[in-house]
């Protein structure tokens, strides 16, 4: 136990004394204020440029409607150029304002027809066409003069209308739960999605630090003397507590920062001129968030175990990127699956891979954090988890015990079997 323990310390204070580890940890809570703020703040300061009105309108529709749709855009400059045309005409005219914006006259034109004035289509061409919030700008442009006409046909007053029917309406989510009031339900939302991604990233990036450790002692031939004063399978063992602890205080760091930040979103929101977030701190439970620890552990474990004992089978890095890549592959179906899961915890796709050992480490605590999970989902996911964790510490101990102490060529599929087999 004192070796096992030894191990542990060293692959923990390894880690924790690196510059990368000071930097990321620290720098985590910075990058998660830039992305929860930035994007709100570039869209408060985002507006629609006046080259939206700086088009020709091409008018087939066989009435005002393009007139219309110069006025609501004379809203944003000056009210651009209305061509009545024909049907017949209009690929000419098209051709003839193409010309016009080639030779940077006029940023784009507008074609509205007959098609338009049902309701079914516009065309627009021009340099701004990838301009989102000119295109939309055109858009409820189109879209407001055709339901003006359509107001005015039907005796309506269309300014009376569209006042009357204009609200910008607010909608507020709040989750019920067995326990009462669980506080609001897009707060739970951003809770699972970020439970997810943290779990995703501290697999995988950890996973893969466990591996390429144990090239380097390979290559170091560090391995030999290490195995000669403790037992291969605690070695393994040690490694994976260690690193994996070092992972948890990444994690509890990360999460104080996030509770810190949520609770004091709104001054720093109110610092950057923008209005309060939307998303409000969830409640989570004691025993969910026990949970949350469990299901991070133990995916820890199922995952790490095997990227140590892929580590001990190949001698370069080259040869790592190829027999890790089945295992990337297993955790990849939990992010293809996390929207799913969002948009239907209760379905029956999210129960069955909420259950699967190699999916539920991650989309499990999703599940929960939007959702009353069944007792009996929980104990049978935990469960056939805990049997996976066991089965992967296990197969991962015979390959690491053998393989950490061969050098040369890869290995193949039947030899990796037969040191299974041989394995004492």
């Amino acid at each position: 136990m004192g070796k096992l323990i030894a191990v542990i310390k060293r692959e923990y204070m390894e880690r924790v004394r690196s510059k990368w580890f000071v930097f990321a940890t620290v720098f985590g809570p910075l990058m998660m204020v830039v992305l929860a703020v930035l994007p709100a703040y570039l869209a408060s300061k985002s507006t629609v440029s006046s080259d939206v009105s700086n088009v020709i309108v091409l008018d087939a529709s066989g009435s005002d409607l393009g007139a219309r749709v110069a006025r609501s855009l004379g809203a944003f400059g000056t009210v651009p150029e209305v061509r009545v045309t024909a049907p017949s005409e209009l690929a000419a005219a098209e051709s003839t304002a193409t010309r016009q914006v080639i030779a940077k006259s006029v940023q784009g034109y507008l074609v509205v027809d007959q098609l338009t004035s049902a309701g079914e289509r516009a065309r627009y061409a021009g340099r701004n066409a990838s301009t989102m919030n000119d295109i939309n700008a055109l858009h409820e442009a189109v879209k407001g003069a055709v339901l003006s006409k359509r107001f005015e046909s039907a005796g309506l007053d269309a300014q009376k209308v569209q006042a009357l029917s204009t609200m910008k309406l607010k909608m507020d989510a709040e989750r019920l739960t067995e326990r009462g009031r669980g506080g609001s339900g897009l707060g739970n939302a951003a809770l699972a999605y970020a439970v997810a991604l943290l779990l995703y990233m501290s697999i995988v990036l950890y996973g893969q630090s466990i591996l390429m450790g144990v090239i380097e002692e390979k290559s170091q031939r560090v391995a030999e003397v290490v195995v000669a004063a403790i037992p291969a399978d605690q070695l393994l063992a040690g490694k994976v507590i260690g690193v994996g602890a070092v992972g948890l205080t990444q994690q509890l760091v990360w999460i104080a920062s996030a509770i810190v930040l949520m609770k004091f979103q709104a001054p720093i929101m109110a610092l950057m001129g923008l209005p309060p977030s939307p998303v409000q701190m969830p409640q989570v439970s004691p025993a969910t968030a026990v949970a949350y620890f469990c299901y991070y552990i133990l995916g820890f474990v199922f995952f790490t175990s095997l990227f140590g004992a892929v580590g001990s089978m190949v001698s370069s890095t080259q040869d790592a990127q190829q027999v890790s890549t089945p295992l990337t592959m297993l955790i990849v179906p939990s992010v293809v699956l996390l929207m799913p899961v969002l948009m239907s915890p209760n379905g029956g796709l999210a129960r069955a891979v909420s259950i699967i050992p190699f999916t539920a480490p991650i989309l499990m605590p999703v599940r929960m954090s939007l959702t009353a999970v069944p007792w009996y989902d929980l104990a049978l996911s935990i469960g056939l988890l805990l049997l996976s964790c066991g089965g992967a510490m296990w197969l991962a101990g015979r390959i690491y015990r053998v393989g950490v102490l061969m050098y040369g060529k890869k290995p193949s599929f039947r030899e990796v079997l037969r040191w299974v087999r041989v394995s004492q």
